[in-house]
């Protein structure tokens, strides 16, 4: 079989296939990454690299960037990034390229599922382009289906083989070879009606969680200007058995499920009905505003102690967009380092999780990487906590930082400590 796309999504699928008895070729158009993962190396943190090295040495997994090495698959993944564009609507460009490359080799009786993330129709348009290729009829030839990922990076938990996995066929036979593939893999299957549905549900599993969160984000100013804390009325909340679901502010929403999944909805709805998700397109606007309220609030902070933003030292614990991950997707910690180094501050930026070389994104151009040791904490003129990791030694940082900025919650309140 093959997977396509050694990302967050492909590679816990292709090695866990790889450990049930499938010979797996796990593609990435990324020669670098293809190569580190053929050496033994894991780019991810929740794959170890002793898990990847005994499955090369078995031959049950192996890492390739040659489209010929897909010759012969039975079934194809396709796990590719759907990004949003620079108009902020859907790019497809991945999975198209996936799925033409995956088409020069396609064979009677395959199976493809699309796993990426997207809109309703994607999976059909990827059948389109497999029979415009291949020469093959889609359900006739070849099976076909959607899966959608439930990949939660860093959770121990509900990881890829305890989460439920929703699967549909673009008919009933393609979704029986769909769900006889994945039984061993995950503990629970849950078939859905059509393809379109398990599209949708996608969207809007993550879309639910988008829009309570910014709700939260949106009261979170107005609890500063009553003079209540945010977190105590959460928690209070919280209490209620039934009909509510309680959510965390934060410096904003990042990795590809909250932040990007609920543009391609709201996207999805406008092209065919004509109009948008208008509280969708709020939350998202809501959320995108928190890393400048992070920044206003360290400025009025800074401001009150008579130093400015401007040359301010600033130390940034945190650069992932969730606790205990190296994933800085779309992180708000991107954002806040971009904004405040464009105010003339001094970013320095402390992430046991986020080596050097991942710091890819341009909004951390400027920022120096830092330990979060006692020495630094107590030379900035300021700290904000972004991503709560547990690796951090938050009685050390609380003891030397002058002042701190706990954007999620983690600490006692002090003079010198201050909440979202």
């Amino acid at each position: 079989m093959a997977v396509l796309g050694q990302g967050y999504v492909g590679l816990p699928l292709a090695l866990r296939a790889a450990e049930l008895g499938h010979r797996v070729v796990g593609y990435d158009v990324d020669e670098e990454r293809a190569r580190t993962l053929a050496a033994g190396t894991s780019p991810l943190e929740d794959v170890s690299d002793d898990r990847l090295a005994a499955l090369l040495a078995s031959n049950g997994y192996r890492a390739s960037y040659q489209a010929g090495d897909l010759e012969g698959f039975d079934v194809a993944v396709i796990a590719v990034p759907t990004p949003v564009g620079a108009d902020r609507a859907p790019d497809l460009g991945y999975v198209e390229a996936a799925t033409r490359t995956l088409a020069v080799h396609l064979r009677p009786g395959a199976l493809v599922v699309l796993e990426s993330t997207t809109y309703p129709g994607t999976t059909r348009k990827v059948g389109r382009i497999l029979e415009e290729v291949s020469g093959l009829a889609v359900g006739r030839d070849f099976h076909l289906a959607y899966s959608p990922e439930r990949i939660d990076p860093g959770n121990r938990v509900w990881t890829l083989e305890a989460t439920p996995k929703l699967v549909a066929g673009i008919d009933a036979a393609s979704s029986g070879a769909a769900l006889a593939f994945y039984q061993d893999l995950v503990a629970e299957l849950v078939p859905v009606a059509d393809v379109e549905t398990a599209e949708l549900a996608k969207l809007l599993e993550n879309t639910t969680r988008a829009v309570n969160i910014a709700l939260v984000n949106e009261v979170t100013p107005f609890c500063r200007a009553l003079g209540v804390s945010v977190w105590d009325v959460v928690a209070a909340a919280g209490t209620k058995p039934y009909g509510h679901l309680a959510h965390r502010p934060g410096p904003g929403v990042g990795g590809h499920c909250l932040p990007v999944d609920s543009l391609y909805l709201s996207w999805a709805a406008g092209q065919v009905s004509g109009r948008r998700l208008a509280l969708v397109d709020l939350a998202c606007q809501v959320n995108e505003t928190m890393p400048a309220y992070v920044v206003a609030r360290l400025e009025q902070a800074l401001t009150k102690r008579g130093i400015g933003l401007a040359g301010a030292k600033v130390l940034l614990l945190g650069l992932a967009y969730k606790a205990d991950s190296g994933d800085v997707r779309e992180s708000p910690a991107a954002a806040v380092a971009g904004l405040l180094t464009g105010r003339g501050a001094q970013v320095w930026a402390a992430d046991p999780h986020v080596p050097d070389e991942r710091r890819t994104d341009h909004r951390f151009a400027g920022h120096r990487p830092a330990a979060a040791d006692a020495r630094t904490v107590a030379a900035a003129d300021a700290v904000v906590l972004l991503a709560d990791h547990a690796a951090f030694d938050y009685e050390l940082i609380t003891r030397n930082a002058s002042y701190l900025l706990d954007c999620r919650g983690r600490l006692p309140l002090s003079e010198r400590v201050e909440a979202l």
